[in-house]
């Protein structure tokens, strides 16, 4: 398709997205019963990647089109999929992925533009000046074929080793064009779509090291320097051997804090039941509280595609059935329970709401009240999660009975479960700050 039937057929669909986006909000204004729609009522997006190849399957369609509202290509932009010949581009699989993300509202990110691997082979035996020139046209061919319809580009892609050196990875791109190929290719591509916003994406950078101190300190030069990034990206491939880091939430902030966005760009985590749900809410509330941490993306949409099927590592298992780690990330999103789940207004259940307020607050402590809130019929029993920042502890509650997983907390009525329609009650705890005075994540009241 050319560039200009391209163009005239995304403006045929312009009015289906919008309306698309209106149901959206309406139906996030309803209830956030879905990941994307909780998300939203957060400020954030929550996305997945997708394979154009599984488009087809009704299953795996209507699960994406439900639940998401950002799309992440898992191959379909990366060099070899986009350019296999020198100077032949061939859009069809990624463009099946942007024009059904845009005709149901969400939002694409761009992966990946410069990367070490999915190479075609013409591209490492170029010699330097050949190199630079097919980057630069790479970059141009990509980001102009879809400018305007991608709202982040993963411009460079894994560029450091791993380890404790904070080495620059050997590539044709490194080794042929040296250091400065990664601020050649920021700066083309912020001319080739200046409102795309441009991101540096790694994995294990998820908390401090040498790897993450690497990447962190090229952010904070091209920042002094003016080179044009905008967001980094954190993949967060999590198991038992590469668990959720302790100082993840404060690494995310230190990026933050250079004036970048941070996205969890490729998130699975391998488990199952109770401590895989409790993982996936950790990693949440880091997000929720970092207010640069603009959004999430899991690596697929179900166990049975997954890189990493084995581990079972999403929130959807190979029948789309939601996980205990779905319920735990709407549960940490603020959602209303999942389709058919007590506390979906639309379900005719009972409902209620939970909202936090720090009612004291002193040099190592503070504390903290959650107001459990019935909704529009009596409720007998009410059920409140509490995140905390990693480092802070709670040394006692009350008027609630708490379970502890980690930083998770779920707390349930003492002697005040039974609420009548609209009338309020409150549980309250005090931490110990230990170095960190955030505040803890309150997820959703669920009601019986």
């Amino acid at each position: 398709m050319s560039m200009i039937v391209r163009r005239l057929a995304r403006a045929a669909t312009a009015g289906l997205v919008a309306a698309a986006a209106l149901t959206a909000a309406a139906h996030s204004a309803e209830a956030a019963d879905t990941l994307g729609s909780a998300a939203a009522g957060q400020g954030r997006y929550f996305g997945t990647a997708v394979a154009a190849s599984h488009l087809g399957e009704a299953d795996y369609t209507a699960t994406l089109d439900r639940e998401f509202s950002s799309v992440t290509p898992e191959n379909e932009m990366k060099w070899d999929a986009t350019e296999p010949g020198r100077g032949t581009f061939t859009f069809t699989s990624a463009d099946r992925i942007v024009d059904h993300a845009r005709s149901e509202g969400m939002d694409v990110r761009g992966h990946t533009l410069v990367w070490h691997s999915q190479l075609p082979s013409w591209v490492g035996s170029l010699g330097a000046s050949d190199l630079r020139t097919a980057m630069n046209n790479h970059i141009n061919g990509l980001m102009g074929h879809y400018k305007g319809e991608i709202h982040s580009w993963d411009v460079v892609n894994e560029a450091f080793q791993d380890g404790g050196s904070g080495a620059r990875r050997s590539s044709p791109f490194q080794d042929k064009l040296g250091d400065g190929f990664i601020e050649e290719a920021f700066r083309t591509a912020r001319a080739a779509d200046p409102a795309a916003k441009l991101c540096y994406n790694d994995y294990n950078t998820d908390g401090v090291n040498a790897k993450s101190n690497a990447v962190y300190n090229m952010v904070k030069d091209f920042k002094s320097r003016g080179v044009p990034i905008d967001c980094v990206g954190f993949q967060s491939h999590f198991n038992g051997n590469s668990p959720v880091p302790s100082d993840y939430r404060q690494n995310l902030q230190r990026f933050a804090d250079l004036g970048v966005d941070v996205q969890i760009t490729e998130l699975d985590i391998e488990g199952s039941g109770s401590a895989q749900a409790a993982d996936y809410t950790k990693v949440v509330g880091a997000c929720l509280a970092v207010s640069r941490c603009t959004g999430m993306t899991v690596w697929g949409v179900t166990d049975t595609y997954s890189w990493r099927s084995s581990g079972t590592p999403l929130l959807f298992d190979g029948n789309y059935n939601e996980k205990p780690a779905y319920d735990a990330v709407l549960a940490a999103l603020g959602g209303a329970g999942g389709p058919g789940e007590p506390g979906d207004p639309g379900d005719g259940a009972v409902s209620c709401t939970a909202t936090y307020t720090r009612t004291a607050d002193w040099s190592s402590g503070y504390n903290g009240q959650v107001t459990i809130t019935a909704g529009g019929e009596p409720i007998s029993s009410w059920t409140a999660t509490v995140t905390l920042p990693a480092q802070q502890t709670v040394s006692s509650l009350w008027n609630g009975t708490p379970t502890r997983s980690g930083d998770v907390m779920t707390v349930r009525p003492s002697w005040n479960g039974t609420l009548a329609a609209g009338a309020s009650t409150s549980f309250g705890f005090t931490v110990a700050k230990n170095g960190s005075d955030a505040a803890p994540t309150v997820g959703a009241c669920t009601a019986s």
